[in-house]
């Protein structure tokens, strides 16, 4: 990795880190409080699903809003506008009563939340030459699994001492402070006044198509690479908010785990996925430097870390909390590493005009696929525990996820064979 008189392309990945970390610290309060909403707001598996459902629908419209407009009013704009929209959100939860106004708020955090991929990997496409995009994009894409285990340090302490309403107001705060160094710092490359001649350069290396101009969608969607990064994330995204938004409420059903106290598991579990993200993001540019082409580089970490999920299946012979808190944080580390190559098979395939468009066409696919799962993980749960017998519903769940990401690379080599890229 070449060292020049300025690298401030690894600064900018600082804040991308940072505001990821904020994104998923947000988001992730809800699942801790689940247990203790349900007690105060008499919620079922479905009302939590109808509650998850809001979100998702909201992120998936919201990837395709701030897909369209950041390719057209920059990274800068377009991530002050998402991060203010979220934060706001984040903190109106407070003054929820009810499953209607809960839905309402997590559809506002959805709609600011969106904002947050296309804004990063823009910017990573910007400020990256190829080499080094998958590992920029394991570095900041970590920040979801930093939130996830800050989540469970700081949520029941925040219950325990000022209640649920406050674990809301202080997470959903944090994101106007990061607001403030980013309208200060970030500027694109050829604006900003800290970088030096040599690592401009150096950014700058990868050849791209001429004229600036944004590309239609309807040119987007007619080309099979668009439809690769749809299909991934179609069969994938899914998952994660399951892990995301179900793994606390299973260990505490399964394994009796106090969620109003600081949770040892769930740190473990995330933090193995930190440690996927940036291994992943290194794996295929490791591959890379090694003179192997892209389409092998990333096909090939892509079936690694496809093939590291598949064990989640075995939970359900397992009897022991740490082998499952061991298979739990294999399979989510994986995917964390899928996730890493996954987007940036956005910059191998797309011209810089293009990245943000496709990111949140992808992205709302992966959210609709993530708004239409939880329908079949309530359904599923509540008709299992009204056996007795919950476990058998995550059995099945997990026999899914475990196989979804096979099929997803499966479904990505036939579109495109030989990560030829996108003539647009």
């Amino acid at each position: 990795m070449p060292h020049f008189p300025t690298s401030y392309r690894w600064q900018i990945t600082a804040l991308l880190f940072v505001a990821t970390t904020i994104n998923y610290l947000d988001r992730q309060v809800i699942s801790l409080l689940k247990p203790t909403l349900e007690q105060v707001f008499n919620w079922s598996e479905t009302d939590y699903s109808h509650i998850v459902m809001a979100f998702q629908g909201a992120y998936a419209l919201s990837f395709v809003m701030f897909g369209w407009s950041i390719d057209r009013i920059g990274a800068k704009l377009g991530y002050s506008i998402s991060v203010f929209v979220w934060s706001l959100a984040a903190m109106l939860h407070a003054v929820a009563s009810g499953t209607v106004s809960f839905g309402v708020f997590r559809a506002m955090l959805g709609l600011g939340e969106g904002g947050n991929f296309p804004a990063s990997i823009k910017t990573v496409t910007e400020w990256f030459p190829q080499k080094e995009r998958a590992y920029a994009t394991g570095i900041f894409n970590s920040g979801t699994n930093i939130g996830a285990v800050v989540a469970p340090l700081l949520v029941p302490w925040l219950l325990g001492n000022y209640g649920w309403q406050a674990a809301f107001l202080a997470t959903g705060a944090i994101g106007f402070i990061w607001l403030f160094f980013w309208w200060r710092y970030y500027e694109t490359p050829t604006r900003h006044r800290k970088i030096s001649p040599e690592e401009l350069s150096y950014v700058n290396e990868a050849p791209q198509t001429s004229g600036e101009s944004s590309v239609r969608w309807v040119d987007l969607l007619a080309r099979r690479q668009t439809w690769a990064f749809i299909t991934g994330k179609l069969f994938t995204d899914p998952v994660w908010w399951f892990f995301l938004f179900w793994l606390p409420s299973f260990l505490a059903s399964t394994f009796k785990l106090d969620l109003t106290k600081p949770s040892l598991p769930l740190i473990i579990i995330y933090s193995a996925a930190t440690i996927g993200s940036v291994g992943g993001g290194y794996l295929s540019g490791y591959f890379l430097r090694r003179g192997w082409t892209a389409n092998w580089s990333r096909k090939t970490a892509m079936f690694v870390f496809a093939l590291c999920i598949v064990p989640v299946m075995t939970i359900q012979f397992a009897t022991s909390l740490w082998v499952v808190i061991g298979l739990l944080s294999l399979a989510v580390a994986a995917h964390q590493a899928w996730s890493a190559n996954l987007f940036t098979l956005v910059s191998d395939l797309f011209p810089r005009k293009a990245v943000s468009s496709v990111v949140g066409i992808g992205g709302m696919a992966g959210s609709l696929g993530g708004m239409l799962f939880p329908l079949l993980v309530g359904s599923l749960l509540d008709t299992y525990k009204a056996q007795g017998s919950i476990a058998t519903g995550y059995n099945i769940l997990f026999i899914v996820c475990g196989s979804a990401y096979l099929v997803a690379l499966l479904s990505i080599h036939l579109l495109v064979p030989a990560l030829k890229p996108a003539d647009c």
